[in-house]
């Protein structure tokens, strides 16, 4: 099978969203071919290059969504062209600003236009940009219909947006299309939604590729948290937010709409998905897959941690609310005076979470002042902050080897990997009530309301004073993480939906020999008979060839992946049998 593998931000680049587990992928699966589809997040990324590519990887294409793009208009003294473009972005841009149910198929009758248009002219950078673009987007927010934000959007708000919509649709003017490229594959696999999904929807349209959608972090869900702005930097107006999460929300529908199988990474993802148009009957939960044997040294010690120390690992930024941590601490430590902390991880990127990492120090040294047992000696304060690879914690897994009770703070959280990390280590663990953590503690550990410091403080003691408790719950919860959350498991879900995608919706193509001419009969006759089909049982809803949601949970055998015969399809299964006996 080959699979086309799409990818923003991430694999192959060494840094990136969704490495790892695209690569846990890629090399799980050796029996099938891989064709990598890139899309850049950064220059720096860039630079960085590659890791290392397995054989089954038989080719990389990859384009920047980041920095100017490059060429001019191609439709620049095109009469003919640029009116198509300007009906085709007028159709988008009517689908992001108004309110009308019917809409959406404005929204993806537009994005399909300007992607023919595209391929017909060779691409649309500059038109994106240019000022019959800034014309659409206005008459859009300023036409009956359009909701109240849209309505406010003044000249300078329209130019951000279109800025925005430019670098978002620049696959549309990929070369990526033809029988030579995605028109090649048997499945196209997006590994997030947006602008990862976007050449899958075209492929989708041109070749009739069926489309796999991973989000182990939904995309819409993190360009709303984002829509402030970067950090240190004013965030766009309000207008121009409102656009530009209408298109990202019309983007995600469309996205749905169109994929034959949705794979969230967990129950709350999957409910952002259907709160954003996914059919229910699409959608099969796929956990992430950690390496269990890097921890399994450490969950198999028969020793504890050290019994005194609370540990916290994580990117440092505001979302993680260590402030509710360290005020929940200094509760800790009036009941349990030898408690220790110890806060291990990696500085987000921007100088916002420079900041918040000098406001914790400072708040540490305030809450907890040097402690000596005389004048003439010198305090340690029992707050740490350190970094993977100092001299305390030189490996995650020497980090979770000193730590008695792992704490998750975060007011904001998708898929919690520290806490599997930490379940996969046997320890126990007290987390904050918010994303899919209690989806993945599923009641191995103690999880308390987020921001609220005393709740969180009393969690901990609890587990500080009882051994006999850590013990089981560790226990308890690195036999759930060894059950649901390793890299087999991922590996293994992944291959049976790629087999249930092709067998149900499987791309025709014409077979050419060497000199390219057409095959007569490479393709059998029972492959192309029309009509409705079986899966282990369950009767399926689509024809041969199309797309349609694949029943949930329907096992395919050997016998069911080959679909029926074509006796049984021309109802000859009968005298078959009485001729051969």
């Amino acid at each position: 099978m080959r699979i086309g593998l799409l990818t923003e931000g991430g694999y192959p680049y060494v840094g990136g969203e969704a490495r790892l587990w695209c690569d846990r992928l890629v090399r799980g699966l050796g029996q099938h071919e891989f064709d990598v589809y890139a899309l850049s997040g950064s220059a720096r990324q860039e630079a960085l290059g590659w890791v290392e590519l397995p054989p089954q990887v038989r080719r990389v294409r990859s384009a920047a969504l980041w920095g100017e793009a490059s060429g001019r208009s191609v439709l620049w003294g095109r009469r003919r062209a640029g009116r198509r473009f300007a009906e085709c972005f007028g159709e988008l841009a009517a689908g992001m600003t108004g309110t009308s149910g019917q809409l959406a198929d404005r929204f993806g009758s537009g994005l399909y236009g300007l992607a023919e248009l595209a391929r017909d002219t060779g691409g649309l950078a500059g038109a994106l940009r240019s000022e019959d673009a800034v014309r659409a987007l206005e008459s859009a927010c300023r036409a009956p219909g359009a909701h109240r934000a849209a309505r406010a959007a003044r000249v300078p708000d329209l130019l951000a947006v279109a800025a925005d919509l430019e670098r978002v649709l620049r696959p549309l003017s990929l070369d990526w299309y033809d029988d030579d490229t995605l028109g090649a594959v048997d499945l196209c696999h997006a590994t997030a939604g947006g602008a990862a999904a976007l050449p899958g929807l075209l492929a989708r349209h041109f070749a009739g590729v069926p489309l796999l959608v991973t989000e182990y972090g939904v995309r819409l869900r993190a360009h709303y948290l984002a829509g402030a702005g970067g950090a240190g930097e004013p965030g766009p107006s309000a207008p121009a937010r409102a656009l530009l999460a209408s298109f990202h929300g019309r983007l995600a529908a469309e996205t749905y709409r169109e994929a034959t199988v949705i794979t969230p990474g967990n129950a709350h993802a999957r409910r952002w998905q259907e709160r954003c148009g996914a059919d229910r009957a699409k959608l099969r939960t796929v956990y992430p897959g950690l390496e269990a044997d890097r921890f399994a040294e450490v969950g198999e010690r028969e020793e504890p941690g050290e019994p005194h120390t609370l540990l916290w690992v994580g990117r440092i930024e505001p979302a993680k609310d260590l402030i509710s941590l360290l005020h929940a601490f200094a509760e800790v430590r009036k009941e349990e005076p030898r408690a220790r902390l110890r806060i291990v991880g990696a500085l987000a990127d921007g100088a916002r979470a420079a900041a918040y990492l000098d406001h914790c120090r400072a708040l540490a040294a305030q809450l907890f002042p040097d402690e000596a047992d005389d004048v003439h000696a010198v305090g340690a304060n029992p707050v740490s902050f350190e970094e993977i690879g100092g001299p305390e914690a030189p490996d995650l897994t020497d980090a979770y080897a000193g730590g008695g009770v792992v704490v998750l703070s975060s007011v904001v959280e998708g898929f919690p990997i520290s806490l599997i990390e930490a379940m996969l280590c046997g320890r126990a663990t007290v987390s904050t009530d918010v994303g899919a953590v209690v989806e993945v503690i599923g009641g191995t550990g103690l999880v308390v309301p987020p921001r609220n410091p005393r709740a969180l403080a009393q969690a901990c003691v609890a587990l500080l004073r009882d051994p006999e408790r850590r013990a089981r719950l560790g226990a308890a919860a690195r036999a759930r993480a060894l059950e649901l959350f390793t890299v087999e498991q991922n590996i293994e879900a992944f291959h049976g939906i790629y087999l249930e995608i092709v067998s149900h919706c499987p791309v025709r193509r014409e077979t050419v020999d060497e000199a390219g001419e057409p095959v007569p009969f490479a393709h059998p006759a029972e492959a192309s008979v029309p009509g409705r089909w079986a899966v282990g049982g369950v009767a399926g809803t689509a024809p041969v060839g199309r797309a349609a949601p694949l029943t949930p949970h329907a096992p395919l055998g050997p016998a069911a992946a080959a679909g029926p015969s074509w006796a049984a399809r021309c109802g000859l299964r009968g005298q078959l049998g009485e001729v051969a006996s």
